[in-house]
């Protein structure tokens, strides 16, 4: 966001879905915004931000919540320390609240999958910032309907060839390391699908093209024209990379509504002090009903939207439960109460709403492709659907 990075406050940390050593995580996530590290970037240069602002992460230790140790266990990672940080960011710099998820993302596979070789190359120099991390799973017909891929992998003796195109890849032109998805053909559909590594330098691995979205974030799709890799980049069994994919996002699915709730949260924040602030007919805009009426919507919905997330992140940590339900109802409630929460401030701030360089302005570009990535909300009403639909 074009302003200065602001602290969140976090009464809410007092809820029993937390313990005192996310009090620690929370006090670090203040040091760091109020450090002036993201200030500090030039986010005309968003590629060069990325890098900066995962460098400054890592060496301030926050990737440890996102990143998994070579010689640890991806379900130690805590949800509850991966949705207070990216909440946390999300207030302070959308930018940064990418750069520090798609670290996560980008090494889960790894770390669920991967050699310990592999694990031992790679996630160090994630989890330091040394290294940017990407997840390529989408393609043009394969966005929603991962079974639908049909980027393809075949073994030729000790390698793998990798043929085909990913688009939409979230880090994709400047990353370290592609975790990469592509059929394989074992069985049909989503059992037909492995996951590999692929570095930049591999021979037939080249960027297509760059991506120019609403919210400047760095995207690609890439292409794989006879791409050779080592088969002992493999992460797990042939077949067996849908399955990978999946447990990876069900660790993060509930961070993306966490993100969400830091824009809501900064939203309603900018509001507030611009309803004390601004002078209407005699008073402030605060002491009309109606701005009153919507500020009550606004917290009321935000904080709905932030139980059912936490309630997701604590179900998993401490319940060791599965959160396929929880973490889809958390996404579709936290991302479109911030959409109607980040509205509504835009249109408290009048004709200043949509003018270049407004905080509110970067949040309505921000908050959109929320309701997408990661599952888009009419998935997330399928899967809540169909879990409510099975017997109990």
């Amino acid at each position: 966001m074009s302003s200065a990075s602001k602290v969140i406050s976090r009464e809410w940390l007092d809820w029993p879905f937390f313990e005192p050593r996310h009090r620690t995580i929370g006090q670090a996530l203040d040091n760091f915004v109020a450090s002036g590290a993201i200030d500090a970037i030039d986010h005309n240069d968003v590629d060069g931000a990325c890098r900066k602002l995962v460098r400054a992460m890592g060496e301030a230790g926050l990737l440890n919540c996102a990143v998994a140790p070579p010689d640890g266990d991806v379900a130690t990672i805590d949800s509850r320390s991966i949705c207070l940080s990216r909440e946390s960011l999300a207030y302070a710099d959308g930018l940064a609240d990418f750069a520090f998820a798609m670290q996560g993302l980008g090494s889960g596979a790894i770390a669920l999958g991967g050699s310990p070789e592999l694990r031992n190359k790679v996630l160090p120099k994630v989890r330091a910032g040394e290294w940017l991390a990407a997840f390529a799973l989408s393609e043009k017909q394969a966005g929603s309907d991962v079974a639908a891929m049909s980027c393809a992998a075949r073994a030729d003796g000790d390698d793998y060839i990798l043929d085909g195109e990913k688009t939409w890849i979230s880090n994709g032109g400047i990353a370290d390391v592609y975790t990469l998805f592509a059929r394989t053909g074992e069985a049909p559909g989503a059992r037909g699908i492995s996951a590999f590594v692929v570095f930049p330098d591999d021979p037939g691995f080249s960027i297509a093209g760059r991506i120019d979205v609403i919210a400047p974030h760095p995207l690609a799709t890439l292409r794989f024209d006879a791409c050779r890799i080592p088969a002992g980049r493999l992460l797990g069994a042939p077949g067996g990379g849908f399955k990978i994919a999946m447990q990876t996002l069900d660790i993060f699915r509930a961070s993306v509504a966490a993100a969400a709730l830091g824009f809501a949260r900064r939203a309603i924040d900018e509001a507030v002090g611009h309803a004390r602030e601004r002078r209407i007919f005699g008073s402030t805009l605060a002491d009309l009903q109606l701005t009153q009426a919507a500020l009550g919507e606004m917290a009321t919905e935000t904080d709905a939207a932030a139980l059912l997330t936490y309630r997701a992140a604590w179900r998993r940590d401490v319940q060791k439960l599965p959160t396929t339900r929880e973490a889809a109802m958390a996404k579709l409630a936290a991302t479109e109460t911030a959409q109607k929460v980040i509205d509504r401030a835009v249109q408290m701030f009048g004709g200043r709403g949509v003018q270049k360089g407004e905080v509110v302005e970067s949040l309505y570009r921000e908050i959109r492709a929320l309701r997408i990535y990661e599952g888009a909300t009419e998935v997330q009403k399928l899967i809540v659907a169909r879990e409510t639909l099975k017997p109990r």
